[in-house]
């Protein structure tokens, strides 16, 4: 079985074709997802999704890319996610592509996530782009390693996954690791230990060679393990079986269904 950990299923592009989504994810043996939290007045929406389909877990936060939206504390955003379905905090971090001048405000949501991951005893979900200096700062000054979490959709160095390694982070790939021209990427993600490896979509975004360039979906991380198990030459059994297991012990709040 494969576990998708990072989608947006409730999103639109995903939420107008609910049942094929979930059927498209059965036929590929993806069994279980993680939809994760963007934004808390879209926490409902997403919160009754996974109330109708065990296959979905959730995570509540806001990105650091929405402005303009309800702005997290820790008490709001550990009363959301005191909840069985809800498995982590996130998505957090920093994103200085879209945000160049490196406001002061997206660091200080940073850490109020971290801070409520740590108070309720769930792993972060890390988003980081242009900004792995500061991320990394972050999250060693906040103590992250009291929590745990998985930095998503990593695109980063070497360098960096060592860093996050060293503070008891799993590395979560995406269908860009099949992308011809990640060849640096590729070199990583063949390097990071077995047992911290974690495959994800961040579907609808990013979907994995063959389908790149169409809206991508849960069932299609297949083949991002399908793109690992070349890389570190193993089978595609081995990819699966471990993924899976890093998966269920970093989100401990999800379970076998």
């Amino acid at each position: 079985m494969f576990v998708d950990s990072h989608c947006h299923a409730d999103f639109p592009e995903l939420g107008a074709r609910e049942q094929e989504v979930l059927a498209a994810m059965a036929a590929n043996d993806v069994g279980q997802a993680i939809c994760v939290g963007v934004r808390l007045e879209d926490f409902p929406r997403l919160r009754a999704l996974v109330d109708r389909h065990p296959e979905y877990w959730a995570s509540v936060g806001v990105h650091p890319d929405n402005t303009g939206c309800e702005e997290p504390d820790v008490a709001r955003l550990c009363e959301l996610a005191d909840d069985d379905r809800v498995v982590a905090i996130g998505e957090t971090g920093l994103d200085y592509h879209w945000h160049r001048d490196a406001p002061e405000w997206q660091r200080a949501r940073f850490r109020t996530h971290i801070r409520a991951a740590k108070a309720c005893g769930k792993p972060l979900i890390v988003h980081t782009r242009d900004a792995a200096a500061d991320t990394l700062r972050i999250l060693q000054e906040e103590d992250a390693a009291a929590c745990g979490g998985v930095m998503h959709c990593f695109t980063e160095s070497r360098q960096v996954a060592e860093a996050a390694l060293a503070l008891g982070f799993y590395i979560s790939f995406s269908g860009i690791v099949t992308f011809r021209n990640a060849v640096a990427l590729k070199e990583v993600a063949a390097w990071v230990p077995l047992d911290r490896l974690l495959i994800e979509t961040d579907s609808p975004y990013l979907a994995p060679v063959p389908h790149r360039g169409k809206t991508n979906e849960p069932a299609w991380v297949r083949h991002v393990a399908e793109e690992l198990a070349i890389l570190r030459g193993v089978p595609l059994t081995v990819i699966a079986q471990a993924t899976t297991d890093n998966f269920f012990r970093l989100f401990r709040h999800a379970h076998h269904v």
